[in-house]
């Protein structure tokens, strides 16, 4: 039984996009390549290798942060250490991605980032809020002071 859709959405999401982001940087270094392009005097070839490793790295890295939110998925359980912290990193990347597709590509690919930021956001957050609630705290947020507040010892009993 998934109890959790988000983490399920999320990965399915960030692999796609893992695919997608390799697929165009691909045929941007493939258009390049073809037509000798050239820009400021660099080398078009380099410009097209250097486009298709960008593009494998790029998608690489949105197929392990895809992997992270299948572990989560599967495990049930809060992203930990390397996991959480790649996670975050494409909350940032998606976050600035979306800041430059509002100004270069239009408002639709710009709600796509911030879907899927949104939807990062909430699978990190869901998490540690049901991880908080299981270590003892309450749900009102306010933790044990550390027994600050005065209680009277137990009376003495006569045998």
């Amino acid at each position: 039984m998934i109890r959790r859709p988000v983490a399920w959405v999320v990965a399915v999401v960030l692999f796609v996009e893992a695919l997608g982001i390799a697929a165009v940087n691909w045929f941007m270094g493939l258009v390049v390549d073809r037509q000798d392009m050239s820009l400021a005097g660099l080398d078009p070839d380099m410009m097209a290798l250097s486009s298709k490793i960008g593009g494998v790295l790029f998608g690489l890295y949105f197929a392990l942060c895809g992997l992270v939110a299948l572990l989560v998925a599967l495990r049930n359980r809060a992203p930990a250490g390397f996991g959480r912290i790649l996670l975050i990193s494409a909350a940032v990347a998606h976050g600035m991605l979306g800041a430059f597709a509002w100004g270069l590509l239009g408002v639709t690919q710009f709600v796509y980032m911030l879907v899927v930021l949104g939807l990062i956001v909430l699978l990190l957050m869901t998490y540690d809020y049901e991880v908080a609630t299981a270590a003892g705290e309450p749900e009102d947020g306010k933790a044990d002071d550390g027994g600050t507040a005065v209680t009277p010892p137990p009376a003495p009993t006569t045998p």
